[in-house]
């Protein structure tokens, strides 16, 4: 029988990985046609196993250099330990951008992630996290929104 501890430990970990995966993605550089380089105001919202949790904000400046290379900067970095990860599929056509990524071993960690860049100041994002370890498994949709605030300082 599985104990409270042993559930709550996997929990914590598996928040963590959906914390590092929209904490990677939400502070790449973005770049698609007609967004700005720029003061950019991050707001995340997070749902695991049913619980939704509270709005996540930050910000990141993009500068000119950082928005050349969509596909390159928006994606996530795979930094696992006991875990390979096949190479990323990504896709940028027009002002969408998608991308998945698989790990296994001792962590199993599926990522999806769906961008919609729909004005020079604005876009959306999806990112599905599935993952497992030690027989249990967790689910995590987090939307992202990225809104331009102003010119970098």
């Amino acid at each position: 029988m599985e104990s409270v501890h042993d559930r709550l430990a996997f929990i914590l970990i598996a928040s963590a990985i959906g914390a590092l995966a929209v904490t990677l993605v939400a502070n790449s550089a973005v770049m698609a046609d007609g967004i700005e380089p720029g003061l950019w105001k991050i707001t995340a919202r997070s749902q695991s196993n049913g619980l939704i949790g509270p709005p996540h904000e930050s910000s990141k400046c993009l500068t000119a250099d950082e928005t050349r290379d969509l596909a390159a900067t928006f994606s996530p970095i795979p930094r696992t330990i006991n875990s390979d990860c096949a190479p990323i599929e990504r896709t940028l056509e027009g002002a969408r951008l998608t991308w998945h990524l698989a790990c296994k071993g001792q962590l199993n960690v599926d990522l999806t992630g769906a961008f919609n860049f729909d004005s020079p100041h604005h876009y959306s994002a999806t990112v599905r996290t599935q993952a497992a370890i030690g027989g249990q498994t967790l689910e995590t949709l987090d939307t992202l929104e990225g809104q331009w605030v102003s010119a970098c300082q």
